[in-house]
């Protein structure tokens, strides 16, 4: 399995969009035989499309430009596909308001962002998720401000593919009165309108991951600590973690203090290596977790025992599991987008 990642992976590097700025903070989404590759470069929000599972990509074409669009340590653009429709969002540090864009023809054109947080500034952390199913249902959550005393998790729901939203909903509060202030929160579509969100709470000093069912646009289950330990940290790490669903169950992956782990559904938590700015997806091969260190991009694939050097040079890695059963990276390195295909 190691053997054949390294060779025969097809990559593909999208060079700067812009000489005054690199590419930065790339996220995928995937559905039907589509995937949406999604970054930011300065101020403005780009977005490459493949129509062939993610075996060729076409030429980055501009979303929208957006002043002061926050990037970096898991700032930047989303995107999900619902249905036929493409939805992209991000936030802008001034005045920190979260803004979806929608495209009913692949992305050739995009409608007037709305803004989703109905309490101005609210959404100014800059750190938030998005995904949506193939029957239309789109869920966004972010870290909020509102009310100040700390930060909260609040969330949107939409039922026609990101067309209108209900009322924003305030999915949990920490007993210790603020969630981990700098760490994003990550989500995952279940199917038939349900949702897993995760983030990393602060609770009595530990800073751990949670995770919690969302059902009918509210929560449905109650807030899970992820793993058995626990992360005494008086300082937020600005790192979150990654959800998947494999056969019906959800696994997560996530960084505590120097390393990386994982936890498969019904098993403890495994440490894989040391690591942070964590990845996850799944097939039926099994979990694919990706994350950063200083000497670049590591992998832990399904079967292999282990790690495999993905790039030397990269960073901030995303994942998605195509239709067709692959599954894709991106990361930042040197510059540009680097993709490969599982």
């Amino acid at each position: 399995m190691v053997t054949w990642f390294v060779t025969a992976l097809l990559a593909l590097n999208l060079p700067p969009v812009s000489p005054s700025g690199p590419n930065r903070q790339p996220q995928l989404a995937a559905a039907g035989g589509t995937v949406a590759l999604v970054f930011g470069s300065g101020e403005s929000i780009w977005l490459a499309r493949s129509t062939d599972d993610g075996i060729h990509f076409g030429a980055p074409a501009k979303v929208a430009d957006l002043p002061k669009l926050m990037l970096g340590r898991h700032r930047g653009p989303r995107v999900a596909i619902a249905g036929g429709t493409l939805l992209v969002s991000a936030i802008a540090s001034t005045p920190g308001d979260l803004l979806v864009w929608r495209s009913d023809d692949g992305g050739r054109t995009w409608q007037t962002p709305r803004t989703i947080n109905d309490e101005p500034t609210a959404a100014r952390e800059g750190l938030h998720a998005m995904a949506a199913d193939a029957a239309g249902h789109v869920a966004i959550v972010w870290l909020d401000d509102r009310g100040g005393k700390g930060k909260k998790l609040y969330g949107a729901f939409s039922n026609d593919g990101g067309a209108t939203w209900g009322k924003n909903v305030a999915l949990y509060r920490s007993p210790s009165g603020s969630i981990c202030e700098c760490c994003h929160p990550s989500l995952a579509a279940l199917g038939n309108g349900s949702f897993e969100v995760m983030w990393r709470n602060s609770v009595d000093g530990n800073r751990d991951l949670y995770a919690m069912k969302l059902s009918g646009g509210a929560p449905a289950g109650d807030a899970v600590r992820q793993g058995n330990g626990s992360w005494k940290l008086n300082a937020c790490p600005m790192d979150g973690g990654g959800l998947a669903m494999r056969e019906g169950r959800v696994g997560s992956a996530w960084r505590r203090e120097k390393d990386v782990y994982l936890a498969e559904p019904g098993k403890p938590e495994r440490r894989l290596a040391a690591g942070q700015d964590v990845a996850l997806a799944a097939n039926n091969q099994g979990w694919y977790v990706v994350w950063s260190t200083p000497a670049g991009i590591q992998a832990m694939l399904p079967n292999a025992e282990k790690v495999t050097q993905v790039s030397d040079s990269g960073a901030f890695p995303a994942l998605v599991t195509t239709s067709g059963g692959a599954v894709i990276a991106a990361w930042e390195e040197n510059g540009a987008i680097a993709t490969r295909r599982m």
